[in-house]
């Protein structure tokens, strides 16, 4: 059998391929939650303060991990559907309006 009349196979390894997930939530977001919660604490400089910032972070990542669980993708979705937002508007119908291109997509 000739290699040419075959596909070519190209392996493409799992871990090139995977969301980036820190802690079990989206990277960015709970770098963020981070340097929020740290901030509070240290911007309020008193143990109830400490615990607000303790609360704050246990708290957000619970809801982070559970977002990652749900769909790792979700932020870069959301920010995705928000830039199109203008170009997709929510008018359906038979004779709903339709909308011009957006300047910045020519």
């Amino acid at each position: 059998m000739n290699t040419a009349d075959t596909p070519r196979e190209t392996v493409i390894h799992q871990s090139a391929n995977r969301p980036n997930l820190l802690l079990g939530g989206d990277r960015e977001l709970v770098l963020v939650m981070v340097m929020i919660a740290g901030g509070l604490a240290f911007s309020l400089a008193s143990w109830w303060g400490i615990g607000l910032a303790v609360a704050l972070w246990i708290g957000s990542m619970a809801a982070l991990q559970r977002m990652g669980k749900a769909d790792p993708l979700l932020r870069p979705v959301y920010l995705r559907h928000i830039r199109y937002s203008a170009y997709y508007p929510a008018k359906s119908g038979l004779h709903g309006q339709t909308t011009e291109t957006p300047a910045n997509w020519r």
